[in-house]
């Protein structure tokens, strides 16, 4: 029997229908279009993944969905290997063509995507990959990198027609059969604290930053409790593909002119620079993920201390700011980015733990892109060779970020009757102080697990000591040549290159 052509868009980190290249490429050919997504159990199980990422996939899925009602068509999502389903469509039809974006993932999304390679090799079937955030797969050459991505930002948005679909009319009880278990109640439930997924809240988040919360932006992104309303808070639906980073920047560059405040506007755009900036380090170097970029501090070991991580996690360290931005994340999802610098300088430098040991922050962050978490981590725990070691004071960004104690009383309410002036640093109370704020230091809220002063100090001598080292030195120079100083321009140009980085380490979109 003659099998059916197809075509496939398959979904990934792309869950939208606007400026759409895969789909919008997809609806030039004349062969009927099967959408897919699919839910992989290698990647949900991963130590990277946890239901918060996929109740917004979900929560994607099915925005997507409302709005190919008038199509009277679904999109076939999976609870299957992607793998798997491909050999199961290609038993059933004649896959031609696959469309989809390229992805900046993981290890294991990079190895399925080998594998999918090899099958379409052995089946003749065509893949075409699409640039995402004009991250350039395969890049030889960092020079232009940044006038290259200004122009993809700058090109005409591939807009998806809306009355030419050619959709599959799929064999429902085949499909039935192969889609696989029902997903965990947990990732189909809407759950109140965390953001919703989908291109609508996408457009609604920013639509709402741009018109009006982008006024403090420059002021508040440093603040854990304003920024969330300061900040535009489109980073998850970045991650997801909700809405494409060139419609971001279009469209924001729309309100430019009429801004009130061009400064924030302009440090807005900047930020998404270099977000796609550290993600086309991950993509040329995804080593990272699990090894120091700069090699030679394979040699700079940290005792793995279970105590205090899991301190750490669990919001216990008796440090309140660092306990109320954990406790923070875990229960949202969402913690800006000078909380997030901090907490991992606590974990990497007062508490002198491994940066590989940040799996569970990957896990937290509803907005966990891999291109951006790990040279971030990175960066932040001074392993790189190149930045500048930013050992942050939690005390000092308390008492400057939260000065009235508001975020630290949300979410530590052992401590929300102690006054300002002293519950940046409780365990400094009297007994007549803990009696009268109702909260005894080491029973009702711990003491610090470590001394906050001395172990920065510690931490301090070994970490600028190695970066001496003529070692360090030797890799980072490797570093600078491959991810920022590629023209035959001297060293003290590509000192102020990554002088310049420095100065950008709010870089993703929050």
């Amino acid at each position: 029997m003659l099998k059916q052509d197809i075509a496939i868009v398959w979904l990934k980190r792309d869950l939208r229908f606007t400026d759409h290249e895969p789909l919008f490429n997809a609806q030039k050919q004349q062969l009927p279009i099967l959408l897919i997504y699919c839910f992989e159990p290698s990647v949900m199980h991963y130590d990277d993944s946890d239901v918060r990422h996929w109740r917004f996939v979900h929560q994607s899925l099915q925005d997507m969905q409302d709005k190919l009602k008038d199509h009277k068509v679904q999109i076939a999502v999976f609870h299957q290997e992607a793998l798997f389903v491909f050999e199961k469509i290609q038993k059933k039809y004649n896959i031609a063509t696959i469309f989809s974006h390229q992805e900046i993932g993981n290890l294991v999304t990079y190895n399925r995507d080998l594998a999918v390679k090899d099958f379409c090799t052995q089946h003749n079937i065509v893949w075409k990959e699409y640039q995402s955030n004009g991250v350039i797969r395969k890049l030889k050459s960092r020079r232009d990198w940044e006038k290259r991505w200004k122009l993809k930002m700058k090109e005409p948005p591939k807009m998806v027609g809306e009355s030419n679909w050619r959709f599959l009319d799929i064999d429902k009880v085949w499909y039935e059969n192969l889609k696989g278990e029902p997903l965990n109640i947990e990732i189909t439930k809407p759950h109140k604290s965390f953001q919703m997924g989908g291109e609508t809240m996408a457009w609604k988040y920013l639509s709402s930053f741009l018109k009006d919360r982008y006024v403090n932006y420059s002021k508040h992104i440093s603040k854990p409790a304003l920024s969330r309303k300061g900040c535009s808070r489109i980073s998850p639906y970045l991650s997801y593909g909700n809405i494409s980073m060139r419609m971001v920047y279009q469209y924001t560059m729309q309100h430019y002119s009429t801004s009130s405040n061009k400064r924030a506007i302009n440090n807005f755009i900047s930020r998404l620079h270099w977000h796609c900036h550290f993600m086309q380090k991950f993509e040329d170097e995804c080593r990272m993920e699990f090894e120091n970029v700069n090699r030679a501090y394979d040699n700079l070991v940290k005792p793995k201390n279970e105590a205090y991580i899991l301190a750490w996690q669990t919001g216990t360290t008796g440090v309140p700011i660092v306990d109320a931005c954990m406790r923070c994340v875990t229960q949202t999802g969402y913690l800006n980015f000078r909380m997030r610098a901090m907490v991992v300088s606590f974990f990497v430098f007062n508490l002198w733990q491994d940066w590989r040991e940040l799996h569970y922050l990957a896990k937290q962050f509803l907005d966990y892109e891999p291109g951006i978490h790990y040279p971030q981590l990175q960066m932040q725990s001074g392993v790189t060779g190149i930045n500048t070691i930013r050992i942050y004071n939690p005390i000092k960004n308390s008492m400057e970020h939260d000065e009235n104690g508001e975020f630290i009383k949300t979410w530590i309410p052992e401590l929300s009757l102690v006054p300002a002036d002293i519950i940046h640093e409780p365990w400094k109370m009297s007994a007549m102080e803990q009696e009268l704020y109702k909260v005894k230091i080491g029973k009702d809220y711990p003491f610090p697990i470590v001394d906050v002063e001395e172990s920065r100090k510690a931490a301090s001598d070994q970490v600028y000591q190695f970066k001496k080292t003529e070692a360090v030195k030797t890799e980072a120079k490797r570093i600078l040549n491959k991810h920022v100083n590629t023209s035959k321009q001297d060293a003290k140009n590509a000192s102020k290159q990554a002088a310049i980085i420095d100065l950008f380490n709010n870089n993703t979109p929050q």
